[in-house]
């Protein structure tokens, strides 16, 4: 084990070293702000590695499949509007499982800084059953993509990773570790799992049914999930840049912070929100855990007094 070292990372660049330490092999991206700069550091990693910039997002996204088909770690990167793009093969993939660990990045632009929507990936990868990750800041930046790696794996599921312009464009201090080297995995010829032809696909339906109802239930007890017991006269659930301005305007506030946005640890939540007299939820875009929180008979504020619209900010939840 090399010396350990800290630097202040980009979470552009913080993503990239993720992936590099996870053992990624190969990467496939097609340029767009804000995700850009994510393959242009990967590719200074000369370890046994593979980066390209694809003719689109959607053969990003089916190089990383191949390669994930074939037994090694992979990814696609681009931003939200490309993810569109990749919703044929995304969709697709979800059914298929991985065999090598399978994550696609995709970054949103909140505040529409350079895009020409605020479409949020959460809706996308809730339609396609993809199971979403989302950082706070460079240092869990870098440790979640080494996790979305463990955890697509472990559950046989694609993972999406999501960030957005002001996390990938902020910078905050990175612990530099050695890259893990996993073995690749043996390729097996596996019509059943890998051919999404209508007889084998309603098979595979169920198993993605079941394979998300456990990230559901094992959320729970997820690390990246994270309840922080206060004042609890006052409770946020969070995730991401969000979590920022709570802890600024709100020191003193319980939060649950959540680092696995979808599906949503339910008990842990459910647990969370019995401990506190008033529950906020402040996420930005759209109400994506709000609606699944009501949905399950919990009182909270959300986009009544929150917008949907743009970026937020500390100054913005002081104001509200």
């Amino acid at each position: 084990m090399s010396e350990v070292k800290k630097v202040i990372m980009l979470g552009n660049e913080a993503i990239a070293r993720g992936a590099y330490e996870a053992g990624v092999k190969v990467s496939a991206a097609y340029p767009g702000t804000p995700s850009t700069e994510i393959s242009e550091n990967l590719v200074k990693y000369k370890d046994d590695l593979y980066c390209e910039w694809s003719p689109n997002e959607k053969v990003a996204t089916e190089v990383a499949i191949g390669a994930s088909v074939a037994g090694v770690r992979a990814m696609s990167c681009m931003k939200h509007v490309g993810f569109n793009v990749a919703a044929d093969p995304a969709y697709t993939v979800s059914y298929m499982g991985v065999n090598g660990g399978l994550v696609i990045v995709v970054a949103d632009d909140p505040g529409l800084y350079s895009s020409q929507n605020e479409q949020d990936t959460r809706m996308v990868a809730r339609a396609a059953q993809l199971p979403v990750l989302e950082p706070s800041d460079s240092s869990e930046a870098k440790e979640f993509m080494k996790i979305a790696f463990d955890l697509s794996e472990k559950f046989d599921r694609p993972f999406v990773f999501r960030t957005t312009t002001r996390l990938a464009h902020s910078q905050g201090p990175v612990v530099l570790e050695d890259r893990v080297e996993p073995e690749d995995k043996p390729y097996e010829r596996n019509p059943g799992k890998n051919v999404m032809m209508p007889g084998n696909a309603i098979k595979r339906h169920l198993h993605v049914e079941d394979r998300m109802n456990r990230l559901e239930k094992d959320g729970s007890d997820f690390a990246i999930n994270k309840a922080e017991y206060n004042d609890t006269s006052i409770g946020f659930i969070t995730s991401g840049i969000p979590y920022q301005y709570v802890k600024e305007v709100f020191p003193q506030a319980s939060v649950l912070k959540l680092g696995m946005v979808y599906p949503l640890p339910k008990k842990l939540i459910e647990e969370f929100a019995k401990k506190v007299d008033k529950l906020y939820i402040f996420e930005e875009l759209e109400p994506v855990i709000e609606e699944q929180v009501k949905a399950w008979g919990i009182e909270c504020i959300g986009k009544e007094i929150f917008t949907r619209q743009g970026e937020y900010s500390a100054n913005l939840l002081r104001e509200k």
